[in-house]
């Protein structure tokens, strides 16, 4: 989601959180657990004793098959779980817009990749390439069977060179008037017509 940083006359700035979502929180710890839960069944299992309340139910079961296939999605799913922390520990996806009127007349996209060479990804656009601001709304369609339409609206930035560049996201869940202001704030700090 976006959330503005900080606005001055010169510089506006949007932080941009990706990975570091509730929910991406949420899921990785609930898959965490759950391969925890089964790699305990699994040495509960072979080992024969009982780990649980239901114990005796499950020390019935011999440890190969269901043991072994109880230790590999255990051990599978943290493998997982440790992606996603660490995921969320470097914030890929996460980053900056922007938008410097003050020293370089440019607007910059900083996002955050990968550990590497590379982590940086860095998109520059002078501030005299942008032709508007627009918001552009398309139809989903949302469930097969009741045939719900929605509409969702986008912001983009349209530049002579980049072509359409969006800034908003429909995963973003922006209201009809928080799209509509953050073009409106964004289209009167440059200077920029605001196209629908």
């Amino acid at each position: 989601m976006n959330i503005l940083k900080k606005r001055s006359k010169e510089v506006l700035i949007y932080s941009i959180t990706e990975s570091r979502k509730i929910s991406n929180i949420f899921s990785a710890f609930i898959i965490f657990l759950g391969s925890l839960g089964l790699l305990l069944v699994a040495i509960s299992s072979y080992l024969g004793m009982g780990l649980f309340l239901f114990s005796q139910e499950i020390s019935n079961f011999p440890f190969i098959p269901q043991g072994a296939a109880m230790a590999f999605y255990g051990i599978g799913g943290l493998f997982i779980s440790f992606y996603l922390w660490w995921i969320i520990l470097w914030d890929i996806g996460g980053g900056f817009d922007i938008f410097d009127k003050k020293n370089k007349e440019e607007v910059c996209f900083l996002r955050w990749g990968f550990p590497g060479k590379n982590r940086r990804i860095i998109l520059k656009i002078p501030m005299n390439e942008i032709k508007s601001i627009r918001i552009i709304t398309g139809v989903q369609e949302r469930s097969i069977l009741t045939r719900t339409l929605t509409y969702e609206s986008l912001v983009y930035m349209e530049t002579i060179e980049q072509g359409f560049i969006p800034l908003t996201r429909i995963e973003d869940n922006l209201t009809p008037l928080e799209i509509a202001n953050r073009a409106g704030e964004l289209s009167f700090f440059l200077g920029v017509p605001l196209l629908y």
